[in-house]
């Protein structure tokens, strides 16, 4: 399912400038999600994080429309997530993670959510920052996304799971074995 077809984590100048243009439009369109960030600023971090730059280029080719959400001042971090209005195509009928995946006697799917997110270089949504998305608009009224799951429910053979229904968030919870055409994973980058 997984749409990453290079081992090289790096894009071609051409295809750097190429997403930074789209990257750069998104910032524009959207500037309730970031008040107070210039563009000018999270340009410079990027170029020189050209692993950064794949991972978004990866979020993006997986549908998963890339943008700056906040900036962490401890750390010096500009923050992106997915904020596709449905969860990510590109990364939709996966179960939670690798266990879930091989503890599938039979119609298995062919990833985990935690193991794609590995492979794009970003980490899945808490609960908290899921919630956070949700308040700059509502995404998910037609899909499902995994969220990062606490250890102690995950060592009991669940997961968490978010949408956007009837006017509200609801986090529910799923065996992590389970998987659904409708239900992909949002991920942060943070550069």
């Amino acid at each position: 399912m997984s749409k990453i077809k290079t081992s090289k984590k790096t894009l071609s100048k051409a295809e750097a400038e190429e997403l930074l243009q789209t990257l750069q439009a998104r910032f524009e369109k959207h500037k309730s999600r970031h008040k107070d960030i210039k563009w000018a600023d999270v340009l410079a971090k990027l170029e020189v994080n050209p692993e950064k730059i794949w991972s978004l280029r990866e979020m993006e080719m997986t549908g998963g429309e890339p943008d700056v959400v906040g900036y962490d001042e401890t750390r010096g971090e500009y923050i992106f997530f997915d904020c596709s209005p449905e969860t990510p195509t590109g990364r939709r009928s996966v179960c939670y993670d690798r266990e879930g995946l091989e503890s599938r006697k039979e119609h298995r799917p062919a990833n985990s959510a935690m193991d794609l997110a590995a492979e794009i270089g970003i980490e899945l949504l808490t609960e908290e920052e899921y919630r956070a998305l949700q308040r700059l608009g509502a995404v998910d009224q037609k899909t499902s996304s995994w969220i990062k799951t606490p250890s102690d429910i995950r060592k009991l053979g669940g997961a968490l799971f978010g949408d956007y229904r009837y006017g509200h968030v609801f986090v529910y919870h799923n065996g992590a074995q389970s998987y659904y055409s409708s239900r992909g994973f949002r991920g942060s980058l943070r550069v």
